[in-house]
């Protein structure tokens, strides 16, 4: 068991490490495909606005709860409440569960950066003449019998590696070599993409508010689109920065006590969104050019959730002749980057919370947390091939049990989808309102207030945060729970 608990070495370490983790998957493909569906501009607003709301409100406590209990999320609640540590349990057991999937993920875009290394390298039409057989490509990789699942192993390994090392001497060092180049890349790919020619009315489709997107029907101003406008923004934020996942509680638990919370919260916020917004003028005007060279609708483009980037791009990189080649092999190198960082911190949450819990040593509790996720990963790595048809569903049907309810929404999910809504929508934001509850009604807001101001930081925005905290970040939380759960369920017919 360790006796002193690691810590940054400084500041800057903190605040890479936790841009890190919020910089993923998130950012890269989520961001861009929600902003061009919501308005452009008026997506990106609101956006901000949260992220500077609520998302400062709630990263702000966590990172607070972490370095005042120098605990990871398991017993970080218990050690300031006894009475309330079942919201470190279910901190917990988001990341245990999210990161199987995750690295799966993360396996998808290590094969897609092997494949365009290939096409680079050699000439070769791995996804035919024009990418035009990109979706059979992508279709036949993720259901295949073990492909998916060993690149995801080998993403796993990658993570488990760097955890090993700990926390200087791993995350820290890691995070100093990738977030540079992740950093470069990204400015790099958006100067490229912004002065190919006929990108400027992508641009303009992203970044300009587009007042149609928040009409109804009628063509009049429509409360419930700007409300699902505001819902979506919320929904991506939590997403985007890391939060009620645990990661913002163990890296807090390793900050020093002379560093600022509030400074760094808010220079997190800076990298998050700009590699956020950065991302958009990736992908944005050179699918916005796809579709209208081929005649394809911008919003059906910009709107296919994950084939955007593992069946439009790799269409949109072939349009732009060899040069597309060596775009998208960058692309998915900056990609491989992204969904690295955030898996290590995610990976990270759960080895810290086995440490504390069992004093288990850091190496031992890595590997046994690789089995763990190991073994979760394979009901998402092979939920698209062998075992598409093992939900729950199925389960029931086995066990007599029948009927509509049985059929539809959250039973028929395979792994991977089950996994995501669980987590994504239900947990998360539980997780995150009980916090505001604990911290807004329990223990009171001064527990953090003085948490922040320790070493004579000065809390510029104590009275902000004090109303947030207690009114407004509860109610907009439960909104949230509320629209991912009928989104989901498809409860009247709600889409987001």
């Amino acid at each position: 068991m360790e006796n002193k608990r690691a810590s940054w070495s400084g500041q800057l370490a903190f605040v890479l490490a936790a841009a890190a983790s919020a910089i993923g998957l998130g950012n890269l493909w989520r961001f861009p495909y929600l902003a061009a569906q919501y308005g452009g501009g008026i997506f990106i607003a609101i956006y901000l606005f949260l992220v500077v709301t609520l998302g400062f409100t709630l990263m702000t406590t966590e990172i607070a709860i972490g370095r005042m209990t120098k605990q990871s999320q398991l017993t970080a609640f218990s050690q300031m409440h006894t009475g309330w540590s079942f919201i470190g349990f279910l901190g917990t057991v988001i990341p245990v569960l999210i990161v199987p999937y995750y690295c799966v993920i993360g396996g998808w875009v290590l094969k897609y950066l092997v494949a365009y290394a290939k096409m680079a390298l050699t000439g070769a039409e791995l996804m035919g003449d024009g990418a035009s057989a990109s979706g059979e490509f992508f279709g036949a990789f993720i259901s295949a019998p073990f492909a998916p699942f060993g690149y995801g192993i080998l993403f796993i390994l990658a993570c488990a590696f760097v955890i090993v090392l700990g926390v200087k001497n791993g995350i820290e060092k890691s995070n100093l070599v990738m977030m540079p180049i992740l950093f470069i890349m990204a400015i790099a790919i958006s100067i490229y993409v912004t002065t190919l020619p006929d990108s400027l009315a992508g641009i303009k489709y992203y970044l300009i508010p587009n007042i149609s997107s928040l009409r109804g029907e009628s063509g009049a101003f429509s409360i419930a689109m700007l409300g699902k406008t505001v819902l979506g923004a919320m929904g991506q934020m939590f997403y985007s920065l890391s939060l009620a996942m645990g990661i913002m509680i163990t890296y807090g638990s390793y900050m020093r006590q002379s560093d600022s919370i509030e400074k760094s919260v808010r220079r997190i916020e800076v990298f998050d969104t700009l590699i956020a917004i950065v991302a958009g003028l990736m992908i944005i005007p050179v699918v916005h050019m796809f579709a209208i060279k081929t005649g394809t609708p911008v919003k059906e483009a910009m709107n296919a959730g994950p084939g955007l980037m593992f069946i439009t791009l790799p269409k949109v990189f072939a349009m732009l002749g060899r040069g597309g080649v060596w775009l998208g092999f960058a692309f998915f190198l900056l990609v491989t980057f992204a969904a690295a960082t955030s898996a290590i911190s995610l990976y990270e949450a759960c080895v810290a919370s086995v440490c504390d819990l069992l004093g288990m040593k850091r190496r031992n509790a890595t590997f046994f947390m690789f089995f763990v996720i190991a073994f979760l990963a394979v009901f998402s790595a092979l939920g698209y091939g062998p075992w598409q048809n093992v939900t729950l569903s199925a389960l029931l049907a086995k066990l007599g049990i029948t009927g509509e309810w049985a059929s539809k929404s959250i039973f028929a999910m395979q792994g991977l989808d089950f996994f995501d809504f669980i987590t994504n929508s239900i947990l998360m934001p539980i997780v995150a309102l009980c916090t505001c509850i604990f911290i807004g009604w329990v223990v009171k807001p001064d527990v953090v207030v003085e948490e922040i101001s320790r070493e004579g930081h000065a809390f510029r925005a104590r009275g902000f945060y004090v109303f947030m905290v207690k009114w407004i970040a509860p109610l907009l939380i439960i909104a949230i729970l509320v629209s991912e759960v009928c989104r989901n369920l498809g409860i009247a017919n709600w889409k987001i």
